[in-house]
């Protein structure tokens, strides 16, 4: 020992160096002076410290971006199902991982500083989000929506919650005169998809809620396309926010979330309840990839955007496409809403090859693009709505929608532009 201590001394001049486990009075690194910053713990204190900044900056600086307890720069993984009660007369933040997570709640205060709203959560999936936040309806209640929203909300409305006596009138939200003339006595909430899923027809969020709230009914929007990066339908008045996270915010096609937030603090404590009731939550190991994935939406989005506006151009100038799909193209008849309401066009553009025979032809000769199911990812993903997003949607439903039987959703990634308008150009080849 002595000779140890000596030779500690000879290189270091002190006495034998101490782990962070041997030296129990503070964790390991810190001086006893220092203490750990106390961790923002609920999404109105971090939009307090945070208002200031850019979004950009928020997403890589969110209040939970450093472990306060280790100085961590990664929200750490709690691969735990329950929590010790240190005192069985104050429980802990954290009982059970059903009901709380450390790294869950880290992803829930993320997006909800992110969207502006009073209570995030974080969900399965994309699907589970709008199944809890639809669960906030009762039997006998009536809900309008968005014509062609996304297949599988559809597959819900039509065949799960229609058992449950909640009843749904799909209309064409470019109109509002068509949302006020679906109101009915029992009528209790306005479900948006703006862009919608495939054919990208726009909704005015503002004009939509003021209506809604004139009327004490609850306002939802799928913000998958968008993401609170080009659009916050919060700061337009609507009620709950979903997110399918699988998508753009994960971006990486390597995880499976879904979020909600909710606009007002009795709103969000409804929204928990459901998550704890029906359980379907994010486990930590996604709600770390997924916060993993946010950090890079900013940079993500701005090169997938720049790439599909030029795709949209490119194809709206060929004559052998019968439609294209896109906000950013002046021709677009919902342009003017989109730029009032969001500060980008998205990077998903969906076209109409003129046939299902042309159609599924390019299918098999793109090299680029995954040919799949989802969007949002640093990959570009083709996808074919009739077979795929919308197949649970009835033919005859489908078209009387604007969905047809050539139409195909493009999901730009980050590959270079010129390589993916090659690849579409021999694939389109006759």
């Amino acid at each position: 020992m002595t000779n140890a201590h000596n030779e500690n001394n000879e290189h270091g001049g002190g006495d034998t160096l101490e782990t962070g486990t041997e030296k129990t009075a503070q964790p390991q690194g810190r001086a006893p002076e220092q203490t750990a910053p106390r961790q923002l713990q609920t999404p109105e204190e971090a939009a307090q410290a945070l208002k200031n900044r850019h979004f950009d900056t928020k997403l890589i600086h969110f209040g939970a971006e450093i472990d306060p307890a280790t100085g961590a720069s990664s929200v750490p993984i709690y691969q735990a199902s329950t929590f010790h009660h240190f005192d069985i007369y104050n429980p802990p933040q954290y009982d059970y991982s059903r009901s709380g997570s450390p790294t869950r709640q880290a992803l829930e205060d993320y997006i909800s500083l992110l969207e502006g709203g009073a209570g995030g959560y974080a969900f399965a999936s994309g699907m589970a989000a709008i199944s809890a936040a639809l669960m906030m309806f009762s039997a006998g209640d009536h809900l309008i929506v968005t014509e062609d929203v996304y297949g599988g909300t559809y597959r819900l409305l039509t065949t799960i919650l229609s058992r449950m006596n909640i009843e749904t009138t799909f209309v064409d939200m470019t109109d509002l005169a068509q949302i006020k003339a679906a109101l009915r006595p029992n009528t209790k909430g306005v479900y948006m998809e703006t862009p919608s899923n495939p054919t990208l027809k726009i909704t005015d969020m503002g004009a939509v809620a003021e209506w809604a709230q004139a009327h004490n009914l609850l306002t939802l929007v799928d913000n998958t396309f968008m993401t609170p990066y080009y659009q916050r339908p919060i700061e337009q008045g609507v009620d709950i926010v979903l997110h399918s996270a699988t998508k753009f915010l994960g971006g990486h096609s390597d995880v499976l979330a879904g979020l909600a937030v909710a606009r007002t603090p009795e709103l969000a404590a409804e929204l928990k309840k459901l998550q704890n009731g029906l359980g379907t939550v994010l486990g930590p190991q996604d709600s770390w990839l997924l916060i993993r994935g946010m950090k890079t939406l900013g940079a993500r989005m701005e090169r997938s955007e720049t790439s599909a506006r030029r795709l949209a151009q490119w194809l709206s100038e060929r004559e052998d496409i019968a439609a294209v799909y896109y906000p950013g193209l002046p021709e677009h008849p919902g342009r003017e809403i989109q730029e009032k309401q969001s500060t980008g066009y998205g990077a998903v553009v969906s076209f109409d090859a003129g046939s299902e025979e042309r159609a599924k032809r390019l299918l098999s000769r793109v090299k680029l693009p995954l040919v799949a199911v989802s969007l949002g990812a640093v990959e570009s993903i083709l996808s074919y709505p009739p077979m795929m997003s919308h197949a649970a949607m009835p033919r005859e439903v489908r078209l009387e929608r604007g969905i047809a039987d050539g139409l195909l959703r493009f999901s730009v990634g980050l590959e270079n532009i010129d390589d993916l308008i090659a690849d579409l150009q021999q694939a389109l080849a006759d």
